[in-house]
């Protein structure tokens, strides 16, 4: 449910946020090719119950999903858009591999994503990485009280479609709070100045997910969680949480 948060629930959405942020260092400074998936998710695990939190993706099951999720992190290796789940098998050289946490805090929850080389990688995927980690930034940066939801959606848009990215139909950001899905649905297109007005208080996470063919379409696993792009081309994913305040946004799941 949407709701507006005070200074407090900020405050301690932070430290949500600071947990999200430490674990997503770790795994990103663990990477490696022959590195298993599931070492990573392990690896998660144990930071987050270190600091005192609990996976907010762990046993997650919403009304679409056919079985709650079996993983600490969503970890998409390539074509692999988002939902990729923890596995036995191990990064190879040349990988891109996204890496999206939750945890939950003292009553709330933080979300980040980000995508990492795995060794040496090509130009295209260093492009691809960069333009959806510019797509992220634009979007922080027209989250400004007084504007749009759709200015945050169409800052992110003009980065993806510049560099001639696919951006998957409705998959996008959301509201984050005492659940970690809450409303509004943060999309990934849109026009400025349409959409709800952005005030005070509200916190969201943005999280642009781009494909290197150009495609919006996708399809989803068996599993009901795993969604992969159509062509099999790559994809990357960043998201970072964050608090309309006065002075501007904040990025709750930074260090």
């Amino acid at each position: 449910m949407f709701q507006l948060k005070t200074a407090s629930e900020v405050a301690v959405m932070r430290e949500a946020g600071r947990v999200v942020a430490r674990v997503l260092a770790a795994v990103e400074a663990a990477v490696a090719p022959g590195v298993r998936l599931s070492e990573l998710d392990a690896l998660a695990a144990e930071l987050i119950a270190q600091h005192g939190a609990m996976p907010s993706f762990l046993g997650y099951h919403p009304e679409w999903a056919p079985s709650p999720y079996p993983g600490v992190l969503c970890l998409s290796v390539n074509d692999v858009i988002v939902h990729g789940i923890p596995s036995r098998k191990p990064l190879r050289a040349g990988d891109l591999l996204s890496v999206d946490c939750g945890a939950y805090l003292n009553g709330y929850h933080g979300d980040a994503a980000i995508t990492v080389g795995v060794g040496e990688i090509d130009a295209r995927g260093r492009l691809l990485m960069d333009a959806t980690a510019r797509a992220l930034a634009a979007g922080i940066a027209s989250a400004r009280v007084g504007g749009r939801l759709g200015d945050v959606s169409h800052a992110v848009e003009q980065v993806a479609r510049a560099g001639g990215y696919g951006i998957p139909d409705g998959l996008g950001g959301h509201g984050v709070g005492r659940a970690m899905h809450e409303e509004p649905s943060v999309e990934n297109t849109g026009q400025a100045g349409r959409g709800m007005a952005l005030r005070e208080g509200l916190v969201i996470a943005i999280e642009p997910m781009l494909t290197e063919g150009g495609r919006d379409d996708y399809l989803t696993q068996p599993d009901g969680w795993t969604v992969v792009t159509t062509d099999r081309s790559r994809a990357a994913h960043f998201e970072h949480t964050i608090a309309i305040e006065a002075a501007g946004p904040r990025i709750l799941t930074a260090l």
